[in-house]
């Protein structure tokens, strides 16, 4: 071994050992972080730190596979060229600064989300403009990179000082001896992408030892290559005239009477409260957990126009988020369906004129408008709402070509007092709603409208002045959000068509899901609140609910008659019983009761009973029956969706 390290191979084996170092260290600096969130046991840091070190072995052999290549097949003659040390000291040094971007990458990775790369590190990638603004907003960007530059060549000079450059260099290799170091090094690369899987590391049930023995570069592309999983191919299965039968019983309420087609959950459903129509307003709230309210047990005081809301309101205290990206909130809030496994449906292709809350909102009278403050071609939002019936108000850098079902506004600067890399402060996306209400109460139309905030964001900067708390942290970022809510609520109780109003604030998601477990059902939990509802008196819905669930119970409240393509029921039936679905891009949760089950890829079934106040869920065998549920709306859930039965005919 010693002997590559004075051969042409000199570079490439320092390489590894640098890649595999730094490695460790990254992991060390995780693994004391997350130390912070639970407790490890001696096994288990043995486990990710080996399981660790066989990841990190492959993907740095995956990283210099190609330089072993061109080890091999360049001769001597060539090899001891002036162009040819050009070409490998800046080949070095551009690799060298990747890999190390790539690490500190995973540090603030890890600080926003405590996992490895996954699907949102591959999405970041494309929306450059957002992300690009967003680091050098939270984290002192020219310093940053200044230390990058200052460690490759720190990097560089080390490999100097022990004679790496000049050893390869000076080297002089048979084209044999080449055939077997290079095999040695390429075959095992291409074995190791080829036969191992990201999911190998997830053997155990703390989260966090599994996110740890990971690699980032490795979880990366395997994130890429596996965005969209097919339920049917992964997941387990039951006969799919059985998973129908199982989701309409569920779904059965009173007033319900069922399409008789075959595989479909269409139904009608009638209420006997007399109806009205009020305008709707949702106002879905980047990243806000339950716990951040003082209703949940939160003593900072940093939402006191929140919780004052949820005491006069109908207030959804035990409702859960069916994801963790605002896209997955705006999956459940506007589709009413469990999450499907990959991507929310709001990114994926061929999800235009879907049955949608706005469907049904359209089909009585109302125009339904979709309010985001920063540009909503990220996470393809404006594709989604734009076919999907909505009209667009958002803060784009200009025009698309991209055609929409609705019309699309541009807010101007002359609407903007603050904004970053996220788009406009909270206040000002409010006051531009509040136009637009202003606008369409002159013309005598209802309006349904779904604002995204984005003012709690990293890096939580907002107009200053406006709370008692410095901008920067999440603590004030939640504060000046509950503050923007506060005045705008205080500002359209004046309007004349505020009487006729009703205000939803809802979470898309929580600030952080990550726990112990695979699944922490605790990070799920988010506030709910249905304000201003005509002859309903405040009420404290305790029932475990879902964002699935929260129109269907609204149109009872109103007394409507309408036809539902959705998972969501009217909690408020005396025959609702109380589950919940949510899940990760692989995970797929369903928790009726304390009866949790976990669907994972390659079929497996994992299930838990949850017990709620001391958050732990503790492997258990449940009835066949609530697997075979938990099965059935999933399956459901992505036929309808794949099979295009989702479309409005």
């Amino acid at each position: 071994m010693t002997k590559l390290f004075k051969s042409r191979y000199s570079i490439l084996m320092g390489y590894l050992s640098y890649f595999i170092l730094f490695s460790f260290i990254i992991r060390s600096i995780l693994f004391i972080s997350a130390c912070q969130h639970t407790d490890f046991k001696i096994l288990e840091i043995i486990k990710f730190y080996l399981t660790g070190l066989f990841f990190d072995l492959g993907t740095g052999l995956l990283l210099v596979s190609f330089y072993a290549l061109y080890l091999l097949i360049i001769p001597n003659r060539l090899y001891h060229k002036k162009w040819n040390k050009i070409v490998t000291y800046s080949l070095f040094f551009i690799f060298l600064l990747i890999t190390l971007f790539s690490f500190f990458a995973e540090l603030t990775f890890w600080q926003e989300f405590e996992s490895r790369f996954n699907f949102i590190a591959v999405d970041y990638l494309i929306y450059t403009y957002e992300v690009i603004h967003n680091i050098n907003e939270s984290y002192p960007l020219p310093l940053l990179i200044s230390g990058m530059l200052l460690l490759a060549v720190g990097v560089t000079f080390a490999f100097h000082k022990f004679k790496l450059f000049k050893n390869s260099f000076n080297s002089q290799i048979a084209f044999k001896n080449r055939v077997l170091i290079s095999s040695l090094i390429i075959v095992p690369a291409i074995l190791f992408a080829v036969i191992v899987k990201n999911s190998w590391a997830e053997s155990g049930n703390n989260r966090y030892t599994n996110e740890l023995s990971k690699a980032g570069i490795y979880s990366f592309f395997a994130a890429f290559k596996n965005n969209e999983l097919n339920y049917l191919d992964f997941y387990s299965l039951i006969d799919s005239t059985k998973a129908y039968d199982l989701v309409k019983k569920e779904l059965y309420e009173n007033g319900t009477v069922f399409d008789h087609s075959k595989n479909t959950i269409k139904r009608t459903i009638q209420s006997t409260r007399t109806p009205y129509k009020p305008n709707v307003i949702m106002i879905t709230v980047e990243s806000l957990s339950a716990d951040f309210l003082e209703h949940f047990g939160n003593t900072q005081h940093i939402t006191p126009r929140l919780d004052s809301f949820a005491n006069n309101s109908l207030f959804f205290s035990n409702m859960y988020a069916t994801g963790t990206r605002t896209v997955r909130g705006m999956e459940a809030l506007t589709l009413a369906i469990p999450p499907t496994p990959g991507n929310s449906i709001v990114r994926r292709t061929d999800n235009e004129n879907l049955f949608t809350v706005g469907h049904v909102f359209k089909e009585n009278g109302y125009t339904n408008t979709f309010f985001y403050g920063g540009d909503g071609y990220f996470d393809n939002m404006n594709h989604f709402f734009g076919n999907n019936g909505y009209d667009i108000v958002d803060r784009g850098r200009k025009l698309l070509d991209e055609t929409y079902g609705g019309k699309r506004t541009l807010i101007q600067d002359n609407e903007v007092t603050f904004e970053n890399a996220w788009g406009i402060c909270d206040e000002d996306i409010f006051n531009v709603v509040i136009k637009d209400a202003d606008e369409k109460y002159k013309q005598n139309k209802l309006f349904n409208n779904f604002i995204m905030t984005t003012s709690n964001h990293r890096p939580f900067t907002f107009p200053a002045n406006k709370i008692n708390l410095p901008a920067g942290s999440r603590e004030a970022a939640v504060k000046y959000t509950d503050y923007a809510i506060g005045n705008f609520i205080d500002q359209i109780k004046n309007k004349p068509w505020f009487n006729n109003t009703v205000i939803i604030i809802v979470a898309d998601h929580c600030a952080s899901s990550a726990g112990k477990n695979e699944i922490d059902i605790s990070k799920y939990q988010i506030p709910c609140m249905i304000l201003n509802l005509k002859d309903v008196a405040k009420t404290n819905i305790s029932k475990m609910t879902s964002q699935v669930d929260l129109f269907p119970t609204l149109w009872n409240l109103l007394g409507w008659n309408y036809t539902s393509e959705f998972f969501g029921k009217n909690v408020l039936d005396e025959q609702y019983q109380p589950r919940v679905f949510l899940g990760t891009y692989q995970k797929l949760v369903y928790m009726k009761g304390d009866s949790l089950v976990i669907l994972s890829p390659q079929h497996k079934v994992d299930t838990y009973l949850y017990n709620k106040a001391k958050n732990e869920q503790k492997p258990a065998q449940l009835p066949k029956e609530i697997t075979d549920q938990g099965i059935a709306n999933y399956q459901a859930a992505f036929d309808l969706f794949k099979s295009g039965k989702l479309r409005i005919k």
